[in-house]
């Protein structure tokens, strides 16, 4: 399966995974799953590091990606453009690109954040899959 993570859910995995249900934890560990991890959720976390509100070594980031096994997922042109057609359901322009890049490549997304709901967007939680 492929799964698209969330910025939470990557903050998790990477630095405190009992955060994570243990389904979750189990779904983004097994090995048959590919996970990806978009630029966005890195730009979310950069931003929030500068303004101190989350304490995480930016720089260590692409190697622990690496390192997990993570696959990268670049923002597109295609992304980008797609944004526009998205209902306004809130502001954030990070979980707006997430709902885009999760619908465009047809990635569940793993999230606990219920919001991605009104957006029609797939997501994992609790081995849940909603729609």
């Amino acid at each position: 399966m492929r799964l698209l993570l969330d910025t939470h859910a990557l903050v998790w995995a990477l630095s405190d995974p009992a955060q994570l249900p243990g389904t979750v934890r189990k779904t983004i560990e097994n090995p048959s799953n590919m996970i990806y991890v978009s630029a966005v959720s890195i730009w979310e976390i950069a931003i929030k590091a500068a303004l101190g509100k989350i304490d995480l070594e930016i720089e260590d980031l692409p190697n622990a990606i690496t390192e997990v096994g993570f696959t990268e997922l670049p923002v597109t042109i295609a992304h980008a453009c797609a944004v526009r057609k998205l209902p306004m359901h809130h502001r954030d322009p990070f979980d707006r690109m997430l709902a885009v890049q999760s619908s465009l490549e047809n990635l569940p997304l793993i999230t606990k954040d219920p919001v991605f709901s009104l957006y029609g967007t797939n997501h994992v939680w609790n081995s849940t899959k909603s729609r």
